[in-house]
């Protein structure tokens, strides 16, 4: 039960204290609760699978409830279409979603690279105050930048 895993999230734990950032405090914790409980064979195979989707329909069902509440509606929707902010906001996130798709594939066919990306993701957590929102869209910021890497390589002559 003690073993590098454990010692690892008491690790993170720590740092989550120290930059006193909730979130990783609370995700920390749950594991180290499920890991504690030995919940943790069964539960971390799904939450691993799964995960990843449960977060983004949380995340979208925060989104909708000012519309489901009636805060946003039609009127708010037209006033917005005029601002080019919104236009802004309408691009990136359809940029956001595309560059997500190849973080699938990224991870789909290098799986590996999720440690980076996890470690990234802490750190930006930790020392930033950054939120953990998003690792298929490092993994596919990182996918594109690995492909603007292999063309800028190939490209200039500097071998490869």
């Amino acid at each position: 039960m003690f073993n590098q895993a454990f010692f690892f999230l008491i690790l993170l734990l720590g740092i989550g204290i120290a930059a006193k950032n909730q979130s990783l405090v609370i995700a920390v914790a749950v594991l180290i609760i499920l890991k504690l409980a030995g919940a943790d064979e069964k539960l971390f195979t799904m939450i691993q699978a799964k995960g990843i989707n449960w977060g983004v329909t949380v995340i979208t069902i925060a989104v909708l409830a000012p519309i489901a509440s009636g805060y946003i509606g039609f009127k708010e929707l037209g006033g917005a279409i005029k601002s080019p902010y919104a236009w802004i906001a309408l691009g990136a996130g359809m940029a956001v979603a595309i560059i997500a798709k190849y973080g699938v594939t990224l991870l789909s066919e290098d799986p590996h690279i999720t440690t980076a990306l996890v470690l990234g993701t802490i750190m930006a957590v930790s020392l930033f105050k950054g939120v953990a929102v998003g690792p298929l869209i490092g993994a596919g910021i990182a996918y594109l930048a690995m492909k603007f890497f292999e063309v800028f390589r190939s490209g200039s002559g500097m071998g490869g």
